[in-house]
């Protein structure tokens, strides 16, 4: 599997969190969790994206179901092409007749009894032509519906378990913010704990920090009970033990670049109607009915082949009289035409095939109209959330240097107090309203990505 680049595009932020010397996620000292609130596992696995597509694509329980459904059709192609093949029926035949039974070519009727037996094998063929041509026909293209419903099947798992890796990273990486958020706070609150019992600070602006703080706190507290519910989450889809909390082994939240910016919204709609195994699969079904309709409208005008051949022996005789025995073989063949329900003249038959073929063909057309509007609309909303992208970069930018100026003045007074929890507040906020847009943004393009028939 093609690891997944990742591009950073935002230098300045970097930067800029270096001059303010807040820790990386990594570097944060870890902030204690509350009491009565232990992590729900004490097994941990690292995982990136990669290997959830990986793990996708084949430990899907859904793939799973689709894999076996492949089976079956395979199964009834098989049976399908059978119907040409002749059976074979070894065996032996005993007959005894005891009464009445008429003389040939006399024709006098009398008392007898007599036995007779055959020992042999039989072959006998009895071969509908034409249903064992257009349901074979059929069958074959049920198979291809069967395999395009599983890639189709493996496109929504990877899907799926992309998003719900986009969650585990955002929350992850949330939690950490609010860490640092903790760790600015608390040590805000000292210094103005200093600065009360040395009576030039107000105590109610402690308290005000203070409340900030835990505030904070809660807020991390939540995002890692949505971070180990994304863990969760992302485990079933995966079909790997849900106790085990998986935690991202690449934490930076980046853009991913899936699909170039400045792609056309016709040309992505044309590279989805070729790629689509959904289309694929209903192009197969629309053929399957077509094959189907041609038995019901032209099966029965060809006419059913029966044959059978013995091979064996044949004896018997009078009681108390000498028995003849000796090699025998018996051969037959017809042919014969089926007027009736299956057969000709059923236009029940036919009337109900054509009329699933053209269920097919509209179950097509509004397939191909829904696959355009989904093309279109992923590809608005991944334009719009790479500008909101740039957007929220400003404004972290912007809340960062109004966060150092308001540190730089060095002042306790009440209003210049609340200016900095004021700065802290938006500076998080900003932070996270990035990262829910870059995580939105990797969304998109993944959903775009497998709007186009990609799996990554």
């Amino acid at each position: 599997m093609k690891t997944l680049g990742y591009h950073c595009t935002l230098p300045i932020v970097a930067a800029f969190f270096c001059l303010l010397g807040l820790a990386s996620a990594e570097a944060a000292p870890e902030i204690p969790a509350a009491a009565g609130s232990p992590p729900i596992t004490n097994t941990f696995a690292a995982i990136d994206l990669p290997t959830v597509l990986r793990l996708a694509g084949a430990q899907n329980l859904d793939v799973q179901i689709a894999i076996q459904r492949l089976k079956e059709a395979s199964a009834n192609r098989s049976s399908a092409t059978a119907l040409f093949l002749p059976s074979i029926s070894p065996g032996i035949t005993y007959h005894r007749r005891d009464g009445m039974a008429q003389a040939v070519p006399a024709g006098t009727v009398s008392e007898t009894h007599l036995e007779s037996y055959s020992p042999g094998g039989a072959i006998a063929a009895q071969v509908n032509i034409g249903d064992a041509i257009y349901q074979s026909l059929a069958a074959k293209q049920l198979v291809e519906a069967s395999r395009q419903g599983l890639e189709a099947q493996r496109l929504d798992s990877c899907f799926a378990a992309a998003e719900s890796y986009f969650d585990l990273v955002k929350s992850k990486a949330l939690a950490d913010v609010l860490a640092e958020a903790v760790n600015i706070s608390n040590d805000y609150q000292k210094q103005l704990h200093q600065a009360v019992e040395s009576g030039i600070a107000f105590k109610g602006d402690e308290l005000r920090v203070q409340t900030q703080s835990q505030n904070y706190q809660i807020a991390r507290r939540q995002a890692l009970e949505q971070q180990q519910a994304a863990s969760v989450t992302l485990a079933q889809l995966l079909h790997l033990d849900s106790t085990m909390e998986l935690i991202p082994e690449n934490g930076d939240m980046v853009p991913l670049k899936l699909i170039p910016p400045d792609a056309g919204v016709a040309s992505l709609v044309q590279q989805a109607l070729m790629a689509r195994p959904e289309l694929k699969q209903s192009r197969a079904l629309v053929l399957a009915a077509g094959d189907a309709k041609k038995g019901a409208v032209y099966g029965p005008l060809i006419p059913s082949v029966g044959a059978q051949v013995f091979v064996g022996a044949f004896g018997g005789g009078h009681d108390n009289a000498p028995s003849n025995f000796g090699a025998s073989q018996d051969y037959t063949l017809g042919i014969s035409w089926k007027i009736g329900p299956g057969g000709l003249f059923d236009s029940g038959r036919v009337n109900a095939s054509m009329a699933r073929l053209t269920a097919a063909e509209l179950t097509e057309a509004k397939l191909k109209e829904s696959i355009i509007a989904d093309v279109v609309r992923k590809h608005n909303r991944a334009q719009s959330l790479l500008e909101q992208i740039t957007l929220t970069e400003r404004k972290l930018t912007t809340a960062g240097e109004t966060l150092r100026l308001t540190r730089e003045r060095k002042q306790f007074g009440v209003g210049i107090v609340l200016e900095d929890i004021q700065a802290q507040q938006e500076l998080t906020k900003a932070r996270s309203d990035y990262l829910s847009a870059i995580s939105e943004f990797n969304k998109a393009e993944f959903a775009l990505s497998s709007a186009l028939g990609k799996a990554r």
